[in-house]
């Protein structure tokens, strides 16, 4: 069996998107798996950044990574938290990954640290993203 995740996407504009992501675990974690392609947003952008992440966490921590040819944490969701991050002071987290960069976002799941993951265990997590162009949409595309 697997984590019973699902993806909701809550708004997906011209700008921004705000995607919906929860999981459920029997015991087992996710690895590296796909969240967000980017190249299926509207607009098709190259990448995305972060501006605000509002968890809840229970019995599992979740690593949000950048896709690239050796993957790159983008930020750490710990164990047993309901909590908002917000980036847009500085404008968001930046893509940082290197070689291979896809500008895509993956998610893997861990249990507690010294604690092995539980049937029960579970995430929701809401990502507000702004996207990037490594060159500008043709007008009217988005």
């Amino acid at each position: 069996m697997a984590l019973a995740a699902t993806t909701q996407i809550i708004q997906d504009g011209a700008r921004n998107t705000i995607i919906k992501f929860t999981g459920v675990s029997d015991g087992n974690g996710e690895s590296a798996v796909l969240k967000v392609d980017v190249s299926a947003l509207l607009g098709a952008p190259s990448d995305v950044r972060i501006a605000r992440i509002d968890y809840s966490m229970y019995g599992l921590q979740v690593r949000i990574l950048w896709d690239a040819s050796t993957d790159v944490l983008a930020w750490l969701l710990t164990p047993e938290q309901d909590n908002e991050v917000d980036f847009m002071r500085f404008g968001g987290l930046v893509n940082n990954a290197g070689t291979g960069k896809t500008g895509d976002i993956l998610f893997t799941t861990e249990a507690i640290p010294g604690v092995a993951l539980a049937s029960g265990a579970s995430y929701s997590i809401v990502l507000e993203m702004i996207k990037q162009w490594s060159s500008p949409p043709a007008p009217g595309s988005i």
